[in-house]
């Protein structure tokens, strides 16, 4: 294979480098519909999917771990849904009224979590955690918002990182606080004084269900503060929510944990492949919905809330979450993929470790210490996983995986999927070993910390 992975890439994907061309005069961010899908010269332009694959447009095939930026725990097509949007569709995708479904779908979801005492549902996370903020205000009286650095819950101003072009800055300095995790010190310093309506933290730590590892003791103590100082506390669930798996009655990062915040927001899984949000938790704090609440009743509009299309698909996602099927084997899949990937790098001498859980990270930086297992970050210097010098490194060694038929996450990660195989599995350690063997060869891998 050419050492200029970008000319062959380019060469191999000419279909997908005219659409990109087209797309670079109708989509600001690089051409893309999404920041996630910007890759230098560009990602390829999908046709189709099934299972644990993919398929674009000038006919390639990829093992698939970008799995709808971490929505589609079921594979693509999962014929469960498919017969459930198809069965839909035909019958009429928004009523424009109250419908079984939707009922059927907050069932499901309330029997799934402990926390769900009621439920409201969004088009997705974002706005679901949008919401969150408001009734906090409401139900508190208060103003202020605290949150973990890093921790990620959309791009809405007061959640947005301190500073982000666009906002205002009374949004995301002011009423908006971001403080370090794992620091009970801090954290209780904040929140004695009493001005916080709610405390957001990211389900499983920050960026994607834990690339950003948050302390289980540290999470643990949390409600304790948060009781004792008046603060609605907000696990945002979007990216953890029915893929993290404790039992059938708890589907949920926070029941791994065992922990009970006051709301919970979720998104991705949700929706079995569809667009789906919803805000879940406390009847009293949700009651702020009501038409009893008269002139401080929050009004929720939506077009596409809890559409029937959407409901369908949800229904039959939840009823396969339920069976804990789905999430033990994306976890088996993931645990395999980490234990053969970090083989190989022990035997290379790779400063590199995959991580965390059915969201597999991969780490490259200075290796602190050896995790005693693998679901853990092998540094405590969170500055690591963001070295700006690996930034070029990850963009080559994604290009070097699509080019062998590995569809990463921007060569940072990989969701998995109930529809991975061992044979998936083993192709995509291959995969991985040839890419970073062919960047050492030609000096692009960075090993050196």
């Amino acid at each position: 294979m050419s050492n200029n992975i970008i000319d062959q890439y380019i060469k191999s994907h000419p279909k997908s480098q005219k659409l990109h061309e087209q797309a670079l005069g109708l989509f600001a961010c690089a051409g893309a519909t999404h920041t996630g899908r910007v890759l230098n010269p560009y990602r390829p332009y999908a046709t189709s999917a099934s299972g644990s694959h993919k398929w674009d447009v000038d006919g390639n095939e990829y093992i698939d771990y970008v799995m709808g930026h971490g929505a589609l725990i079921l594979g693509h097509a999962h014929p469960d849904i498919v017969n459930a949007v198809q069965q839909q569709v035909s019958k009429g995708t928004h009523y424009g009224e109250n419908h079984e479904l939707e009922i059927e779908w907050a069932e499901l979801i309330k029997s799934m979590m402990p926390s769900v005492e009621m439920v409201e549902f969004f088009p997705c996370g974002n706005e679901a955690n949008m919401m969150a903020m408001r009734l906090s205000r409401a139900f508190t009286g208060r103003k202020k918002i605290l949150k973990f650095m890093q921790h990620f819950h959309g791009w809405n101003d007061h959640l947005s990182a301190p500073g982000a072009a666009g906002t205002l800055p009374e949004d995301n300095e002011g009423y908006t606080v971001n403080i370090p995790a794992n620091d009970l010190n801090i954290l209780e310093k904040q929140l004695a004084t009493k001005q916080y309506a709610a405390l957001f933290t990211e389900g499983g730590g920050a960026s994607l269900g834990g690339a950003q590892p948050i302390d289980t003791e540290f999470v643990k103590a949390i409600q304790g503060l948060t009781n004792k100082y008046g603060t609605i506390w907000v696990i945002d669930e979007v990216v953890t929510g029915f893929r993290d798996y404790a039992s059938s009655e708890k589907q949920c990062w926070q029941s791994l944990i065992g922990v009970k915040p006051d709301l919970t927001t979720l998104g991705k899984c949700i929706g079995g492949g569809l667009g789906a949000g919803a805000l879940v938790g406390r009847a009293d704090i949700l009651e702020g919905f009501s038409p009893s609440k008269g002139k401080d009743r929050i009004g929720h509009s939506g077009t596409w809330n809890a559409n029937p299309l959407t409901a369908a698909a949800g229904v039959a996602a939840c009823k396969l979450y339920k069976t804990g099927e789905p999430q033990r084997k994306s976890a088996e899949a993931a645990a395999l993929l980490r234990k053969k990937g970090n083989d190989y790098f022990k035997q290379r001498g790779i400063n590199g470790r995959l991580y965390c859980r059915s969201i597999t990270h991969f780490y490259i930086g200075p290796l602190d210490f050896e995790p005693e297992n693998d679901t853990i970050l092998p540094t405590k210097n969170y500055d690591n996983l963001r070295i700006p010098k690996l930034n070029p490194v990850r963009n080559l060694l994604c290009l070097h995986m699509l080019q062998r038929g590995v569809a990463s996450m921007g060569g940072r990660g990989f969701i998995l999927s109930c529809a991975h195989t061992e044979d998936d599995i083993d192709k995509t350690v291959q995969v991985l070993a040839d890419s970073i063997e062919n960047m050492m060869a030609d000096g692009t891998f960075i090993n050196d910390f």
